[in-house]
């Protein structure tokens, strides 16, 4: 079983980039526990996000305390080290870090035996969208790429379902470069 933890705030899409996950995986027959977990429903309050994705039924009905990767999508925790701890040792984060906030975030305890993973979704979000800024839809990328599951097909079509016509096709676009930028840090 792979456990996936999002962290983010509110109205930047971490309860839809979990769920879109949690379903494209589901469409590979794969067996998915996708929800959120957050406080006062407003916008920009802190938003969890837990899949768990497995080849077996899922027997654990909790948060996610250990995950085997981290998303950060929301830049400010993504350059606080509380927000990577607990990810398993071997595990990994991924990261929504412009190159200049890579270094300090490489040197942080939490991070010890585990790989951190870069992309810079502002610099996507602002070629594809403009002046709206869409920081999920790259970091869905990104991890598909780091993780190899589930497929950006699957996951592409799913936007195009949900958002027909240009912003399908936008949100698509962002998908492929947020999976052909992340670097390793």
């Amino acid at each position: 079983m792979i456990e996936v933890k999002w962290h983010g705030r509110g109205g930047q899409g971490v309860v839809l980039a979990n769920t879109v996950f949690g379903v494209a995986a589901m469409r590979e027959g794969k067996h998915v526990q996708a929800f959120p977990q957050f406080g006062p429903e407003r916008t920009g309050g802190p938003v969890l996000g837990f899949t768990r994705v497995s080849d077996q039924p899922i027997d654990v009905h909790s948060s996610i305390y250990s995950p085997d990767a981290l998303v950060v999508i929301d830049p400010y925790f993504a350059l606080s080290e509380k927000s990577y701890s607990g990810v398993k040792e071997g595990g990994f984060a991924v990261a929504n870090l412009k190159p200049e906030g890579v270094s300090k975030v490489k040197g942080f305890r939490a991070l010890e035996g585990r790989k951190l993973y870069a992309l810079d979704a502002f610099a996507i979000s602002d070629k594809v969208f403009g002046p709206t800024t869409i920081l999920n839809t790259p970091m869905i990328g990104a991890l598909v790429k780091v993780l190899g599951l589930p497929g950006l097909d699957g996951i592409g079509r799913l936007f195009r379902e949900r958002f027909p016509g240009k912003t399908g096709e936008m949100n698509t676009t962002a998908l492929g470069l947020g999976f052909e930028g992340v670097k390793l840090a």
